[in-house]
């Protein structure tokens, strides 16, 4: 996966906004105003993505290319590595489970505004 997939993918979820908040090179994905992906845009070699803190311990044993969050709450927070054993189809559902794991924590009024999109 390149950045280009990669945005569009997170583009694709209702009430997505990308922003960069921090400097121009960290693209944000947010929605609700709540982050839940991130990378960088110069060197796209990972993106820090939101997860359970138990599927978190297993992914991170299970797979290389996936270590604590950069940066990040280690508990929290994900780096997945491009071009690792993590394939396209398992980088898209951690994405997909970042954003309902937000998605999630929003307020009802929130949701339904979101989900009036």
């Amino acid at each position: 996966m390149n950045i280009e997939e990669f945005r569009d993918y997170c583009l694709t979820f209702k009430g997505v906004e990308e922003t960069f908040p921090f400097d121009a090179n960290t693209l944000v994905f947010k929605v609700g105003g709540k982050m839940f992906a991130l990378c960088g845009v110069d060197n796209f070699m990972y993106a820090n993505l939101k997860c359970d803190p138990e599927k978190s311990i297993e992914l991170r044993e299970e797979y290389n290319g996936i270590k604590p969050g950069y940066h990040m709450s280690k508990k929290h927070w994900n780096s997945v590595y491009i071009n690792s054993d993590v394939n396209d189809v398992l980088f898209k559902e951690l994405i997909l489970h970042s954003y309902d794991l937000v998605f999630d924590s929003l307020t009802k009024k929130i949701k339904e505004e979101i989900s009036k999109l």
